[in-house]
């Protein structure tokens, strides 16, 4: 197909008086072709070529209607249909869910990274509630990250209360190895009764402060209104929602627990960033 500035030169030679053969010779264009061009009063749009197509193309209506549920992550939607066949990888997984995700805005902070063994970060997440002893209970989740590897421990309980807390410290403590010279928590009753000015001059919930200094780490509080001082943790607790929680089936807290286990496994075994 002739380009438009090619169509126009062939009606202009024919205006200056040239004939088919003399437009012929002179753009190197056959006869025919020539006479084709003279005809049209308006060059036809080219044809679109059919796009590729592209493996991810029959599960791309799964993972649309997986978008409407919930904000699952592209690695839970890439699990996902790959146990339904598909063979790809990640990257098309991820750019496909981007394109179609709602853009949200996102403030940028700096981060204040810290280096191993220094200091971990603590967090419950509230998950709706569950049926247990034919009753309806909250279902929390307590979150410990370490600050410098990424590395996580997830725990759901059906209470946030102080024994719990330190339960759930012991656990990920023999999950992990050990634990950190500090510990950063916002500003929950489990943790601090009041918050001080100075830190150190709070008034700790008193169990808890007898664990913190039998064990000897250090609790750190985050500054009020300064969420990015635990983004690490916050991230953790939004990424178990979505990657791990929304969704799922379980037909008990212990069988929960068991499955979020497993998912540790696979989430713990990937190198971070900025590790």
């Amino acid at each position: 197909m002739l380009k438009t500035e090619e169509w126009l030169l062939i009606r202009d030679l024919y205006s200056q008086g040239f004939n088919i053969s003399e437009i012929s010779r002179k753009t190197g264009f056959d006869r025919k072709t020539v006479r084709k061009y003279l005809r049209l009063k308006n060059l036809p749009e080219p044809q679109k070529r059919p796009g590729r197509k592209s493996k991810l193309d029959p599960f791309k209506p799964y993972i649309l209607e997986k978008l409407k549920e919930g904000p699952y992550t592209a690695a839970r939607l890439h699990r996902e249909i790959k146990e339904m066949g598909f063979d790809g990888g990640k990257t098309i997984v991820k750019d496909f869910v981007q394109n179609v995700r709602p853009e949200q805005g996102i403030t940028a902070v700096l981060r204040y990274e810290t280096k191993p063994g220094v200091q971990a970060q603590v967090d419950w997440g509230e998950l709706g509630t569950v049926e247990a002893d034919g009753k309806l209970k909250k279902l929390y989740c307590f979150n410990m990250i370490l600050g410098y590897s990424r590395m996580r421990y997830v725990e759901f309980t059906l209470s946030i209360d102080t024994p719990t807390l330190i339960q759930c410290h012991l656990n990920a403590f023999g999950y992990f190895g050990g634990f950190t010279q500090e510990i950063l928590y916002d500003n929950m009753k489990q943790v601090v009764i009041k918050r001080a000015l100075k830190v150190s001059d709070s008034e700790w919930n008193s169990q808890f402060e007898d664990f913190f200094k039998c064990f000897g780490f250090i609790p750190r509080l985050c500054r009020p209104y300064r969420p990015q001082t635990k983004g690490k943790i916050e991230n953790t607790v939004g990424y178990v929602k979505r990657d791990f929680f929304l969704g799922r089936r379980f037909t008990s807290l212990e069988d929960l627990n068991a499955q979020v286990n497993r998912w540790l496994e696979r989430v713990n075994s990937t190198v971070h960033g900025t590790t």
